[in-house]
C-alpha cells in the first residue's frame, strides 16, 4: 500500500500507544519486521508554547522508516503550525489523533471529541494538509458512542479535505478499549473511501490480523497492545502473509535479550533513572506466559538501574532452565 508517496509493505503496523511506542520500541518493532510506525501523540499546543517534553515525543531515528509523528489539538491553526514544526524532526507522514478516548485529551476538545464536531475536525485535516509537504493522515474511531457511531461520514470528511489515509479504531468512545472491536464499521469505511484505510483494533496474534484483513478488506492492519512485550509478532505475521508459515514465539533466551536490548535502548534515549522507571511495564510485559510470571512481574517492576534487568532476565532463565 502506499501513503502519498510511501510504500508500506501490507503486512502489520504499530499504534500510537502513549507512553509506549517510544523511539526505542519502535526501533525493536522495527527489527521484527513492522512495516509502518506511528509515534507516541504530542500536544499541538504544548508545540505552540515550546513544549520541551512535547518536542522530545517527535524524535525519530531513521532505522525506524517509514514512520510518522502524531500530533492532537482542537484549533486548525495551532494543529497546522505543530505540524510545520514537526517538520524538524523529519518525520515521513504527519498523523492527527481523531481518537484517544483519554479525558485529558478527549475532555478538552481533542481526540475523540472531535467526532462530535465533523466540521471542526474536518477544518484542522484542511489547514494542516495546507502547512506541510508530507502526506497527513487521521486516525479516529467508530464514533462517540452507540447512539452516535459516524466513521462512515466522519472518514468521507477527512478524505475530502486532503488527508491521504485514514486509521480507523473499530470501538467507539465510550467503549475505550473494551471488546468486541467492530469490524464492520472498519470495512464500511474501507468501501466509503478511495483512501487507504487501517484497521486498527483487537489485533493480537496471527489470526486475528488476517481476519481483520479478510472481513474488512483493509489496505494494512495495526497492532498496538498484541506487540507489547511480543514484538515479534510483526515478524510472525510477515512470515504468515507470505508464505503461510507460523513462526514459534522465541525461546526464553531470546525473549531475554530482546527484552534487555530493549530497556538498553531507553537507556541510551532517556538515561537510566528515567529509563529505569519506564522500563518497569515492559518487563512486566515480557514476562507473559512464562513458569513464575506473576513473581517476576513483580520483581520487574522494582528495577531501578540497567544492573536490576540483568538480575531479572538471570532469574527468569534459571527458573526455566528446563524449557529454554
Amino acid at each position: 500500500m502506499r501513503i502519498g508517496k510511501i510504500e508500506i509493505e501490507r503486512t502489520a503496523a504499530l499504534a500510537p500507544m502513549a507512553g509506549v511506542a517510544d523511539s526505542a520500541f519502535r526501533q525493536i518493532c522495527k527489527q521484527f519486521g513492522a512495516a509502518y510506525m506511528v509515534g507516541e501523540m504530542a500536544s499541538a499546543k504544548g508545540m505552540h508554547y515550546s513544549d520541551r517534553k512535547t518536542a522530545r515525543l517527535l524524535g525519530v531515528n531513521d532505522v525506524e522508516r517509514p514512520v510518522a509523528v502524531q500530533l492532537f489539538g482542537d484549533e486548525p491553526e495551532i494543529v497546522a503550525e505543530a505540524a510545520k514544526k514537526a517538520l524538524a524532526f523529519c518525520p515521513d507522514v504527519i498523523d492527527i489523533n481523531m481518537g484517544c478516548p483519554a479525558p485529558k485529551v478527549a475532555g478538552n476538545g481533542g481526540g475523540a471529541a472531535l467526532m462530535k464536531n465533523v466540521a471542526l475536525a474536518a477544518r484542522i485535516t484542511e489547514a494542516t494538509v495546507k502547512a506541510v509537504d508530507l502526506p497527513v493522515t487521521v486516525k479516529f474511531r467508530k464514533g462517540w458512542d452507540d447512539a452516535h457511531v459516524n466513521a462512515v461520514e466522519f472518514a468521507r470528511a477527512m478524505e475530502q479535505s486532503g488527508a491521504a489515509a485514514l486509521t480507523v479504531h473499530g470501538r467507539t468512545r465510550m467503549q475505550y478499549y473494551a471488546p468486541p472491536v467492530d469490524l464492520d464499521i472498519i470495512a464500511a469505511v474501507k468501501a466509503a473511501v478511495s483512501i487507504p484505510v487501517i484497521g486498527n483494533g483487537d489485533c493480537i496474534d496471527i489470526q486475528s490480523v488476517v481476519n481483520m484483513y479478510d472481513y474488512t478488506k483493509c489496505d494494512l492492519v495495526m497492532i498496538g497492545r498484541g506487540a507489547l512485550g511480543s514484538p515479534w509478532i510483526f515478524s510472525q505475521v510477515a512470515r504468515y502473509l507470505k508464505d503461510g508459515v507460523t513462526l514459534p514465539t522465541p525461546n526464553l533466551q531470546t525473549r531475554m535479550d530482546v527484552m534487555l536490548r530493549h530497556i538498553s535502548l531507553i537507556c541510551e534515549n532517556k538515561g537510566e533513572r528515567q529509563a529505569m522507571r519506564e522500563a518497569r511495564k515492559h518487563a512486566a510485559w515480557y514476562m507473559k506466559g512464562m513458569r513464575g510470571a506473576a513473581a517476576f512481574r513483580k520483581q520487574a517492576g522494582a528495577l531501578t538501574v540497567f544492573d536490576d534487568a540483568r538480575r531479572l532476565a538471570d532469574d527468569v532463565l534459571a527458573a526455566n532452565s528446563d524449557i529454554f
